[in-house]
């Protein structure tokens, strides 16, 4: 449905506000979004509220789950399994992992059920879909934003304690990352968000899939050290590039080219029109599947 801010006269009505359906496959009304910025913020709250509420710790989950992960990663592969890290602390080059694949698990995990979990709000009242998927990219982002104060913590002891690590020119290029991230995952869980309306036992195949794809992405062992076929499919994977990106920018030790980050920026870029133009499709008869 559509939004047209314009006065329509039928016979002795008249409306200010006119919904229609979206018509054309690239009708992505953009412009309607914008305008629901206040439902958008409505919705982040809503999102970063809800999650722990009613829990001891609350908020603190939020850094305490990457940190036992890295707790639990440095202990298994770092010191039993001996994998190499780079020359960089074990604790810093977990960590900066769980950072970046947090934050991109946690979009697509969320949006990938959109239809599903917000059916009783849609087929009540109407508003632009989209605004949903977009919340949670943005309350994700602040989930990100203290894990990311975390690891800059422990960054500055390392530093502190003269382990080597330092910022690198690559610094500026953070801010371009996240948003291929944030891309990524978006254009992903939309897409899945679409499926699951009919297929609901993809959002199994995804929480284990994402699990496993994790593994094929430089979080427990640096690209420096793949080799064959498996470096080949580490850089087959988009997020490669990003938390290549991250760690070098942070840790000075990282490796990527400019082509592998244009590759997972054509990626981001392509798999968010798709999921985007697959949510428009969807969104109009998917209260017939729920």
């Amino acid at each position: 449905m559509s939004e047209t801010e314009k006065s329509v006269t039928g016979g002795d009505e008249k409306w200010d506000l006119v919904l229609k359906p979206a018509s054309a496959w690239f009708d992505l009304r953009l412009a309607e979004l914008w305008r629901s910025w206040e439902l958008i913020l409505l919705f982040v709250w809503r999102d970063f509220v809800s999650q722990y509420k009613q829990t001891i710790l609350g908020p603190l989950w939020f850094v305490l789950q990457p940190l036992l992960t890295t707790v639990v990663f440095t202990v298994v592969f770092g010191g039993i399994g001996g994998l190499s890290t780079d020359g960089l602390p074990k604790v810093l080059f977990y960590l900066s992992g769980q950072v970046v694949w947090g934050y991109f698990s946690g979009v697509l995990t969320a949006t990938a059920t959109t239809f599903v979990s917000n059916a009783h709000i849609f087929g009540k009242v109407y508003f632009p879909r989209m605004t949903v998927p977009v919340s949670i990219v943005i309350s994700q982002l602040i989930q990100f934003a203290l894990r990311l104060g975390l690891f800059l913590l422990f960054l500055a002891y390392f530093a502190w304690q003269g382990a080597g690590v330092h910022l690198s020119s690559s610094l500026w290029l953070v801010p371009v990352v996240v948003v291929i991230m944030a891309a990524q995952a978006l254009g992903l869980g939309i897409v899945f968000s679409a499926m699951t309306t009919k297929y609901r036992d993809l959002r199994f195949l995804l929480t284990f899939g994402i699990q496993l794809v994790m593994y094929a992405t430089p979080a427990i062992f640096p690209l420096s050290q793949a080799r064959g076929q498996y470096r080949v499919l580490m850089l087959a994977n988009p997020m490669t590039p990003v938390m290549e990106v991250f760690r070098h920018a942070f840790l000075g030790a990282g490796t990527y080219t400019s082509s592998h980050l244009l590759y997972s920026a054509g990626f981001a870029a392509l798999v968010l029109l798709l999921g985007v133009v697959m949510f428009t499709r969807i969104e109009r008869n998917f209260m017939d599947t729920v």
